[in-house]
């Protein structure tokens, strides 16, 4: 049986971008279903049961980004990684794409290597194979991350944080007190740099900060520069 987290929901109105998506997942050892318009798109999750869902914003019946907020709104689909593929390219689109829980966002047309790239960079970050020497737990203030349970405390009080916010806050904590610029984090985090992905970085602090509620002030920025967690 094939491992969910290694199966992919490919949500697509385009046949022939469909085909090529569906054609490169294969070639890339990964098992992928397709559907047409959004509202299939719960049915096939409880069927298929998924471990990424690629995304097009712009379907026949639902917008995309309805479903996005929709699944992130869902306790028991929340934590499922969504990779928005679309041909709205405008920063501003990225940027709402991410505010509406996106864990990434890729512009068309796109190279299928591209594409391969960012699927195998999300799933690894929502689904680490992490080894012991990792899993000592980290605190810096009223913050605790737990890399192997995968869980956050702040102020004693569980926060829930996507698989890349996860990964955002566990690099900013292993670094604390030095400078990450957003090359650095889109390396670490994101598993690859691409010019005009930096304000991805920006997007995901806003939202890591906004679940850190009254310890956001310890995420600060370093104008010009990239962030820093205070030491």
């Amino acid at each position: 049986m094939i491992d969910s987290r290694w199966k992919i929901l490919v949500v697509e109105d385009d046949e022939d971008i469909a085909n090529l998506i569906l054609y490169h997942l294969d070639q890339a050892g990964l098992s992928a279903r397709h559907v047409e318009s959004g509202r299939e798109v719960l049915p096939a999750l409880k069927d298929f049961r998924p471990g990424l869902v690629i995304l097009d914003l712009m379907l026949p019946d639902i917008d995309g980004l309805e479903i996005c907020k929709k699944l992130k709104q869902n306790q028991e689909l929340s934590s499922m990684p969504v990779l928005m593929v679309t041909a709205r390219g405008a920063e501003t689109d990225r940027i709402e794409g991410l505010e509406a829980g996106a864990d990434d966002y890729i512009v068309k047309p796109f190279s299928p290597r591209e594409l391969i790239l960012r699927v195998k960079a999300v799933l690894s970050r929502a689904y680490p194979d992490r080894p012991a020497s990792t899993s000592r737990l980290l605190e810096q203030g009223p913050i605790v991350l737990d890399p192997e349970g995968h869980e956050v405390e702040v102020e004693g009080r569980p926060v829930e944080l996507t698989a890349t916010e996860f990964r955002l806050l566990e690099d900013l904590m292993r670094h604390a007190g030095k400078v990450r610029t957003r090359e650095v984090l889109l390396d670490r985090v994101w598993g690859y740099s691409f010019d005009g992905y930096a304000r991805t970085v920006d997007t995901h602090i806003r939202r890591l900060r906004k679940k850190l509620g009254p310890c956001a002030h310890h995420v600060e920025t370093v104008r010009g520069v990239g962030y820093r967690l205070k030491a």
